[in-house]
């Protein structure tokens, strides 16, 4: 009811001035550029504006409403994330795939074979983050988080091993040795993975399939079961060879047992990433991005993760609230008790 009522607030020119930016400065939409708008019911008005945006900019905008798909996947985990192939070829045939729908949905179709085909075929995509007409943030702001994450790359260049704990419990290795980094910021290049603007910064990586160890406690948003805001009880994932042996809590954690139990590749620890960002807001999935976070995710790390090797129908994320990120190879520190170090 809330989200409602601020949406009713919104005036048209603030609602014009969230999707300038979208448009000009998070896709760079150029005379020509033909551009797909995924959306839903719910944000429909949002795809609209950007259309409009795109139209003035000299592009060619179509808006395909994906209602549907995005409703039944959020009910039901398992149920198909891949897009149906009109959407697979419109998505392909794209400058732009810009995407406005649900962000829980947008962030597990990230991983779906489209957006990788996409990036392979040189176009810019991302899914635009809640708070259309009202996001407290600047090209500046933008120019920071971009910074951030190149800032934290550059300092785990070459790095073998980190460790991530947190004061709700998390204690764990995690070996990133010959992966490379996937920067996830909100400028989006040609070619460049998909994730969140404008609010959204990223660095990710694929975790070496068997030799994550230790134990992950989940505190902040947890994806693939019906948690929009933090998990109510933590949900603690016990790590052996890459693998989880245990995923402890309360009705949550059952929740997430029974979704990824019996899926092929669900079970590994496919991927480490931390925020970069000041203004990705905390009780949400947009707080993956945000400073002083880390995540880690069950499942599938081949489709999107530079020299991942996991395939699975699934990438579930989970956060780690308040986290301290010390690189084991020269003990320096990118997070300090959720503090950034850089």
């Amino acid at each position: 009811m809330t989200e409602h009522k601020e949406d009713n607030k919104r005036t048209e020119a603030q609602m014009r001035s969230s999707a300038e930016l979208v448009v000009d400065t998070c896709f760079s939409v150029q005379d020509g550029d033909v551009v797909t708008i995924i959306t839903d019911n719910r944000r429909s008005e949002e795809a609209d504006m950007v259309a409009t945006v795109v139209s003035e900019r000299g592009g060619w905008p179509i808006v395909m409403n994906n209602d549907t798909q995005v409703r039944r996947c959020l009910q039901d985990t398992l149920f198909p994330m891949t897009p149906p192939r009109n959407l697979h070829q419109a998505m392909i045939s794209s400058d732009e795939i810009i995407i406005m729908t649900n962000l829980e949905w947008a962030n597990r179709f990230a991983h779906v074979s489209a957006v990788k085909l996409s990036c392979l075929a040189n176009a810019r995509i991302g899914s635009v983050e809640e708070g259309f007409g009202t996001w407290p943030i600047s090209i500046s702001d933008i120019e920071k988080t971009i910074g951030n994450a190149r800032d934290a790359i550059a300092k785990l260049e070459g790095a073998r091993q980190v460790r991530v704990t947190s004061p709700g419990g998390t204690d764990v290795l995690v070996s990133i040795e010959e992966r490379p980094a996937l920067e996830v910021v909100p400028r989006k290049e040609r070619g460049a993975m998909m994730g969140p603007v404008p609010l959204w910064g990223e660095v990710a990586y694929a975790a070496v399939e068997n030799r994550t160890e230790g134990k992950i406690v989940v505190d902040g948003n947890m994806l693939g079961i019906g948690v929009p805001t933090n998990v109510e009880t933590p949900i603690t994932w016990q790590i052996e060879a890459g693998r989880y042996q245990a995923i402890e809590g309360g009705a949550e954690a059952r929740k997430l047992r029974d979704t990824v139990r019996g899926v092929e590749g669900a079970d590994i620890v496919g991927e480490f990433a931390f925020g970069t960002s000041d203004f990705a807001p905390y009780g949400s999935p947009s707080e993956k991005g945000r400073k002083g976070t880390v995540h880690f995710a069950l499942g599938d790390n081949e489709n999107c993760y530079p020299g991942g090797q996991n395939v699975s129908k699934l990438h579930l994320d989970g956060v780690v609230h308040n986290a301290t990120l010390e690189i084991v190879d020269t003990g320096e520190f990118i997070l300090k008790d959720g503090e950034w170090q850089l």
